[in-house]
C-alpha cells in the first residue's frame, strides 16, 4: 500500500510540475542555470570514468578473445557495441543518479524543511513546476550530450589502451569501430539516456519535495531518492531493450 501511495503521489507532482508556467521567460533562464548545474559540472567525472571504462573494456576483451580464430578487430567492434548499447548510457547514467540526483533531492529537500516553498506557495507560485520543472527540461536536454562526449571518449580511451600495451594496432582498432555499424544503436542509446535522465530528476526532486523534518531527513531523502532513481533506471534499461532490440 505504501508503494501505491508513493506513487499516486509521485504522479500527482508530475502533474503539478508540468503545469503551464507562470513566466516562459524565468523558466527559460532557470533552465539554462540548470543545464551548467546538473549537466556541465558533471563533465568532469564523466570524462574520467569514460576513458578508463573503456581502456578497460580494450583490455580485458584483448585478453578474453586471444584465439587464432577470432580476428583481432574484433576488439574494436565489442568495446564500441558495449560503449554504445550499455556502458555510456547506463552506466554515466547511475553514476549521475548519485551526483545529481543527491543534488536535486537535498537542494529541494532543505528548501522545504527552511520553509522557502511555503513562502512561494503564499507567492501564488507552482512549486513543483518552478523547482523541478527546468531541472528536468535541462537533464533530458543535456544528458545525451553528455552521453555523446562519454562514447568518444571510452573509444578513444579503448584505442589508447590497445596501442599503448600493443595488444591491437590502431589501424586494426579503428577497423573494428568502422565494422557492422548500425546507427539505430545510437538512436536507442540516446532514447535511453533521455528517460533516464527524466527519471533521475522527477524521482530526485520527488523525494525532495516531501521532505519532512531535519538536516537529517534531508539526508534520508537524498538518500532514497538516488537508491530509487538507480533503481528504476535498471528497470527501464531492461524494458526499452525489450522495445527496441527485440
Amino acid at each position: 500500500m505504501k508503494a501505491l501511495y508513493s506513487l499516486g503521489q509521485y504522479l500527482l507532482l508530475l502533474k503539478q510540475v508540468f503545469k503551464p508556467p507562470e513566466n516562459k521567460k524565468i523558466y527559460l533562464k532557470r533552465i539554462i542555470v540548470e543545464i551548467d548545474r546538473l549537466g556541465l559540472d558533471s563533465l568532469g567525472i564523466v570524462m574520467i570514468i569514460s576513458i578508463f571504462m573503456g581502456a578497460v573494456l580494450c583490455i580485458q576483451l584483448a585478453f578474453n578473445i586471444d584465439h587464432p580464430l577470432v580476428p583481432l578487430y574484433t576488439i574494436g567492434y565489442a568495446v564500441r557495441e558495449s560503449v554504445v548499447l550499455e556502458f555510456s548510457p547506463t552506466i554515466i547514467s547511475l553514476i549521475l543518479a548519485g551526483k545529481v540526483g543527491s543534488l536535486i533531492a537535498s537542494e529541494i529537500g532543505t528548501m522545504r524543511i527552511t520553509e522557502q516553498i511555503d513562502a512561494l506557495e503564499i507567492m501564488g507560485i507552482n512549486p513543483a513546476a518552478f523547482l523541478i520543472f527546468p531541472k528536468i527540461v535541462a537533464s533530458v536536454l543535456i544528458n545525451p550530450v553528455l552521453i555523446v562526449i562519454s562514447m568518444f571518449l571510452a573509444v578513444f580511451g579503448a584505442w589508447l589502451a590497445g596501442i599503448t600495451t600493443g595488444l591491437v594496432p590502431t589501424h586494426i582498432f579503428v577497423l573494428g569501430i568502422q565494422s557492422f555499424f548500425v546507427p539505430f544503436n545510437i538512436f536507442y542509446a540516446l532514447i535511453k539516456t533521455a528517460v533516464f535522465a527524466f527519471l533521475i530528476a522527477s524521482i530526485s526532486g520527488y523525494y525532495g519535495f516531501y521532505t519532512k523534518g531535519g538536516a537529517l531527513e534531508v539526508g534520508t531523502a537524498s538518500t532514497k531518492g538516488v537508491v530509487m532513481s538507480s533503481i528504476m533506471i535498471i528497470v527501464f534499461n531492461l524494458i526499452l531493450t525489450q522495445l527496441f532490440l527485440t
